[in-house]
């Protein structure tokens, strides 16, 4: 991590929420020799509830691992109380799947077990000036899992996509009639079907495309049939 001058830092309010007396006392400590840290307040988490944390304007909160069955109730309730509340968790296990659960949860920081002194004060400080602070090589695993996310809501929204064009023949052959510009009656003569029948399977379409109109329903299922030849005259590789 990168040292952030104390100078370039305005002073943060700073919660330590652990269950080890001991462990806050010295944190105190550790942060009360910076003049851009202030720590103004501190406890075990039955006793750090979301009141006590705002009504001493907290700007960051300092939390230990311990207490698994406390911390996401507590973070949670944090950021819906105090959406500008900044999070740094330190004494965390080196996994993966523990930190991605952190990050889905809003945390702004994650610091190991082995983490030193220098940089948990670097850590927080880092978070105070609105950035995130992990370890190095938890960044491969955050590009990773947003990677990994956005391939499955573009796999979802094409599956989606192919759902929404699955037309009957029935259909394809009377929206290409209306896209002719021809009337319900005109279609009913051409496809020997009732007008009602006509006007039934084109609402219908236009639900399942998603559109207003019977012409906005012919535009929309011509480039879905445009996508789906290209997709096709790709060659594999």
């Amino acid at each position: 991590m990168t040292q952030i001058s104390e100078k370039l830092c305005p002073s943060t309010n700073v919660y330590i929420v652990a269950e080890n007396r001991l462990l806050r006392e010295s944190l105190a400590r550790l942060f009360r020799k910076r003049s851009d840290l202030s720590v103004v307040g501190e406890g075990s988490y039955p006793d750090s509830t979301t009141e006590r944390i705002s009504s001493v304007q907290t700007h960051l909160i300092l939390l230990d691992c311990v207490g698994p069955a406390h911390k996401p109730e507590l973070i949670c309730d944090l950021r819906e109380s105090m959406p500008q509340i900044r999070v740094v968790l330190f004494g965390m296990d080196d996994d993966a799947d523990i930190f991605l659960q952190a990050v889905r949860l809003g945390v702004n920081g994650y610091l190991l077990k082995d983490a030193s002194a220098a940089e948990l004060v670097d850590a927080v400080r880092t978070v105070a000036q609105g950035e995130a602070a992990c370890p190095t090589k938890f960044c491969k695993v955050l590009f990773q899992a947003l990677a990994n996310e956005l391939n499955q809501q573009a796999a979802l929204a094409e599956q989606r996509a192919e759902m929404r064009f699955e037309l009957t023949q029935r259909q394809r052959q009377l929206m290409s009639l209306v896209a002719m510009g021809m009337s319900n009656k005109e279609i009913a003569a051409n496809l020997n079907l009732s007008e009602f029948t006509v006007k039934n399977h084109i609402y219908r379409v236009m639900k399942q495309v998603d559109a207003d109109t019977r012409q906005e329903a012919c535009h929309l299922i011509r480039i879905g049939e445009s996508h789906e030849e290209n997709w096709q005259a790709v060659p594999f590789r």
